[in-house]
């Protein structure tokens, strides 16, 4: 599969439609996915015919789920790791695009999966799915979840950091973190391209105006919080247990933790 194809863009009437695409992995996470996606970023960003962008996955029963382990495992077995080779991309920060992006949410949406959600404007889902932050259950960590303190409560925020088991959709949109639920995925797809449709057609100096103003309002203090999350992630990042979890997944056993 080609870089192009592990992640589809295509462009209709003023929208982007940008889909994740390995189904057979449950649309995980390559570092080739995030260079491919930065990309797309980019030329979303810069291209006049577009407007705004609609973020899903292949229909395969999960929107993202995340990093893929695999890969992780290995780059750990060459004496790298996953956030390293991350941080090699040259990723554009999806906050910082002037136009909106919404998220498509077609199935379960644990780890990475729930940080692109966070990373959008509008997010709607299909009901019956799940979301969650795992890593804890891997030996990694989630200081990318710090934009969530501005999006749900912070003792909901505790337990999916802390306890890192999977959500019913339905609780996120109580509190107001998805804003529509639908009964299935056609439907999903029917509601995200008119809440884009709607979008392409408003003034988009207005639209850009509104989405940096709620940024640059939520950085205010984010940039730090997202710094000091980074720095105290490091030896959790560092350890052998961060190793040893993606490890365990690759291997279909149970982790076996040492703390260090």
């Amino acid at each position: 599969m080609s870089t192009e194809d592990i992640v589809l863009y295509e462009i209709d009437k003023k929208v982007a439609t940008v889909t994740l695409n390995r189904p057979a992995q449950r649309n995980a996470l390559l570092i080739e996915s995030l260079e491919r996606l930065s990309r797309i970023w980019r030329d979303i960003d810069s291209n006049p015919e577009v407007r705004v962008a609609i973020l899903t996955g292949s229909d395969c029963g999960t929107f993202c789920a995340g990093a893929d382990l695999k890969q992780m495992a290995a780059f750990r077995a060459q004496g790298s790791d996953y956030v390293k080779e991350m941080k090699k991309v040259d990723e554009y920060d999806m906050r910082k695009l002037g136009k909106p992006v919404i998220a498509a949410i077609n199935g379960f949406a644990p780890a990475g999966g729930m940080n692109l959600a966070l990373n959008c404007d509008l997010r709607v889902a299909v009901q019956g799915t799940q979301l969650g932050i795992t890593e804890v259950h891997r030996g990694r960590g989630s200081p990318w979840a710090m934009p969530l303190l501005w999006q749900m409560p912070q003792a909901l925020l505790s337990e999916l950091t802390l306890v890192g088991d999977f959500m019913p959709v339905e609780r996120f949109h109580e509190v107001g973190f998805i804003n529509y639920l639908e009964p299935d995925v056609p439907s999903l797809m029917v509601r995200a391209r008119a809440l884009a449709d709607r979008v392409a057609e408003a003034a988009p100096l207005s639209v850009e105006a509104a989405k940096r103003s709620a940024v640059a309002a939520m950085d205010l203090v984010m940039e730090t919080a997202l710094n000091q999350a980074d720095k105290l992630h490091e030896k959790a990042y560092a350890s052998e247990d961060a190793a040893e979890g993606p490890r365990a997944f690759a291997e279909k056993r149970a982790p076996v933790w040492k703390g260090r």
